[in-house]
């Protein structure tokens, strides 16, 4: 039996409670964690997680609980690093919400950390666990789509007015970033996932809707990969319907998620026959049905493969390195958007953006914050964006 101490109680904090007790033969909760313990004492209570006990800080119960096996960083970003660091040198495993940390170099700091305790960090990014997303790389991966040429990946959300009142929200210092580092890291780990790391990077940022708030709500990047293909990629809290998919266009083929195949054949002028390729669209289509369903899904997808590593000594699916690859290209975005410049692909150690600090201290603010409020009232799991089989919101 695992025993599992949560840090940070609010809103994503009931999806991560939801799956370790849908796991109640394999982990127990035994540790609350909160700089607001009326906060955690409300999960307490809620979930009826007996046996767990509320701190007001990750050091206090480091100290008291020695018994934990693994502790889960549900905090705002700022202090991602600070806490997996903390909890790694005594010796317990970290799964860490997304965004991994403030910057590369505390990044390195967690994989440093890791390295040295011999445990294990596991970064969330739940959308790896859904059938939508593992049947499309598994489409990619079968080289029916011929040369990868382009994708086009919607990161689309829609957050009111009043989401950026919290008192952590919409800072750089306190959240780090917009729409770019917050929502649309579920798409960026998923395409360089699927398709790979790409060598440069050209974006803008701007902020059309959220004037209580510095950090972006909207930005379009490109991606260039070595081979010539580009990805294209908006990131929004902006976008009503919040209509999220991931395009992909081979030479040979397009697939998309939520899931649709189409192969164009050429008539003698280059112009697309009436007729397709049907027994290309039929392999790729046999791809996707011979991939079975996922037994757990989003965070309880994840949540298992982290037990199963921890209980089998294995590495994760997601790991530190892959945390920081895709706060990487969320790096790039950032400095294209700032210096209106190309960015080349890895960013250099020595880079301002990429240091603890660095992108504090260049970023532009677009509007300063005019309403800060401690807490918002509670509310159960907070939804993740559209189930891209069906395209339903979840």
């Amino acid at each position: 039996m695992l025993n599992i101490a949560i840090v940070g109680t609010g809103n994503i904090a009931h999806n991560h409670i939801q799956s370790y007790l849908q796991f109640a033969d394999r982990c127990n909760i035994v540790a609350l964690v909160d700089i607001y313990p009326e906060k955690a004492e409300k999960k307490k209570q809620r979930y009826g997680l007996t046996a767990a006990t509320i701190y007001s800080s990750h050091e206090a119960m480091l100290e008291a609980e020695t018994g934990v096996d693994i502790v889960d960083v549900c905090t705002p970003p700022y202090v991602h690093a600070d806490i997996s660091i903390n909890a790694l040198n005594a010796g317990k495993h970290v799964l860490c919400e997304k965004p991994m940390a403030a910057s590369l170099q505390e990044c390195d700091a967690m994989i440093a950390a890791q390295k040295k305790s011999g445990k294990i960090l596991s970064i969330i990014a739940q959308n790896r666990f859904t059938d939508a997303f593992w049947r499309l790389k598994k489409a990619v991966d079968s080289g029916e789509l011929g040369k990868i040429c382009h994708a086009q990946v919607d990161s689309f959300w829609w957050r009111g007015h009043c989401y950026y009142d919290l008192w952590w929200r919409g800072t750089w210092e306190k959240e780090g970033g917009g729409c770019t580092l917050n929502h649309a890291v579920h798409h960026i780990d998923a395409i360089q996932w699927m398709l790979g790391f790409p060598s440069e990077v050209v974006a803008m940022m701007t902020n059309v809707a959220h004037d209580n708030a510095e950090v972006e709500d909207l930005s379009a990047a490109i991606f260039r990969y070595p081979g010539g293909a580009l990805t294209q990629l908006t990131a929004s809290v902006v976008h009503h319907g919040e209509d999220q998919k991931i395009v992909i266009q081979g030479d040979k083929a397009r697939i998309s998620a939520p899931w649709e195949v189409w192969a164009s054949v050429s008539a003698d002028n280059g112009f697309p026959q009436n007729a397709r390729d049907t027994e290309r669209e039929a392999r790729l289509n046999a791809v996707v049905q011979a991939t079975p369903a996922l037994t757990w899904t989003l965070h309880s997808g994840q949540i298992d493969n982290l037990l199963t590593a921890t209980e089998r000594n294995i590495p994760p699916l997601i790991d530190g390195v892959q945390g920081k690859l895709s706060l990487e290209l969320i790096t790039a975005i950032y400095k294209s958007s700032i210096t209106r410049q190309v960015v080349s692909l890895p960013i250099r150690s020595d880079d301002p953006y990429y240091r603890t600090g660095g992108l504090l201290s260049l970023a532009p603010h677009f509007y300063e914050k005019a309403a800060s409020v401690e807490n918002f009232s509670e509310v159960g799991a907070i939804p993740l964006g559209k189930d891209l089989d069906t395209g339903v919101q979840k």
